[in-house]
């Protein structure tokens, strides 16, 4: 019985010094690295599972939006942990050559990291410490997440997911539902209009056609119109036109009330006079329950609505870069692919967050995980800048 607890005892401390020498051998970095790591995939279980569920409950959505922001900062932070050593030059020519030169590429592992800054020991901490609150903070909602139907019966892969939906305007996509299935008091006879504003290219007509997918939206309206700028030369003789021609969506049901959603899309500049005399004739000709939903770079369109004008803005670095590389790496593991993962964040630094733009290039990349294509890539699209910037940049004098 003494050699049996002498020797469980001289295992036990034998694990225990070990686990000591492991920890305090460890770089803080990477330590934090780890735990942020670790931290990171709970959020990520926690997004995805109400990514596939209907929830309609705005603070929910907030609150969800609050833990996405935190994930993607926090995967942004360690992503440039890991593969930030390589940039630095500004030449895309000695850039590529040093990816290509590389005979092993320096992992979170590589002695490389041992010698890591203060400034990034802080960033991972942070990330680390605003991420961990939140979801400690969650952990009711992570709960009632039970309580919602889901969208889709089978599991798919995130990559999929994010190719379905409209990324980063979960918020935005629900306040504009809200919107379109508000029911007005009989005694009302306004007919309500929405503006959407935003620059180019940030995603307004994208989410307009995702909400309209929406069996809801779908369900209460019977036809869903979509017109532009020169639906409104003739004012009301165009838009009749352009209803008989340009209808979309139409459903048999009398239940309904032949409800119309009018989508607007306008690329420059529609005057008043123009949107008074057709905003009457819709409401003369309009069933009760119809709405408009005006899209627009400009502002001033603002003016035309009746509802508060919603305003979109281009995606933060950081969700940008999530929603970029989950794209591009698909089910693959990027981790696995270090100098890929490299390139891929450098060419994600030329699309200029746009949506659009990560859509071609994740799905070009994608088609070919070869270092010596992304290379190509990366420098095609640095030229592109370079010649942009040659072009419209001001003149020294």
């Amino acid at each position: 019985m003494e050699s049996f607890l002498s020797a469980a005892l001289g295992e036990l401390m034998t694990r225990s010094m070990n686990f000591i020498i492991d920890k305090f051998s460890k770089p803080p970095a990477l330590a934090m690295e780890e735990s942020l790591q670790r931290t990171l995939l709970r959020a990520q279980a926690i997004d995805e599972e109400a990514m596939v569920r209907h929830i309609t409950n705005q603070a929910m959505i907030q609150q969800l939006g609050m833990l996405r922001d935190a994930m993607h900062r926090g995967y942004y932070t360690l992503d440039a942990f890991r593969y930030q050593p390589h940039y630095g030059e500004d030449d895309s020519d000695q850039v590529v050559s040093r990816f290509m030169s590389l005979s092993k590429v320096a992992s979170a592992k590589h002695p490389y990291f041992f010698s890591q800054t203060a400034q990034f020991r802080e960033q991972l901490q942070e990330a680390l410490d605003r991420l961990s609150s939140m979801i400690v903070d969650l952990n009711e909602l992570v709960m009632f997440l039970a309580s919602y139907p889901r969208l889709c019966r089978q599991p798919y892969s995130m990559h999929i997911l994010l190719g379905n939906c409209m990324f980063g305007r979960q918020v935005e996509a629900e306040l504009v539902i809200k919107f379109l299935l508000h029911t007005q008091p009989h005694s009302s006879q306004e007919l309500e209009v929405l503006p959407i504003v935003g620059p180019p290219r940030v995603g307004k007509s994208t989410l307009v056609a995702h909400v309209c997918k929406d069996e809801r939206v779908q369900d209460y309206f019977s036809e869903i119109l979509w017109l532009n700028d020169l639906d409104f030369k003739d004012d009301e003789l165009a838009f009749r036109q352009g209803y008989a021609m340009k209808h979309q969506n139409q459903v048999s049901n009398s239940n309904k009330g032949k409800r119309l959603l009018v989508v607007i899309e306008l690329s420059r500049n529609l005057y008043e006079d123009a949107w008074s005399r057709f905003y009457l004739a819709s409401k003369r000709s309009f069933c009760c329950g119809s709405k408009i939903i005006v899209t627009s770079r400009l502002d001033r369109v603002a003016k035309f609505g009746t509802a508060q004008a919603l305003t979109l803005k281009h995606l933060s670095h950081e969700a940008y870069w999530y929603f970029f590389k989950t794209l591009t790496f698909g089910s693959m593991d990027p981790e696995t692919h270090p100098r890929l993962a490299q390139l891929s964040m450098e060419i994600a630094r030329t699309q200029k967050r746009s949506i659009i733009g990560a859509y071609i290039t994740s799905y070009l990349l994608r088609s070919n995980f070869d270092i010596n294509f992304w290379c190509k890539v990366l420098n095609f699209w640095r030229g592109i800048i370079r010649k942009h910037v040659s072009k419209f940049a001001p003149a020294s004098i």
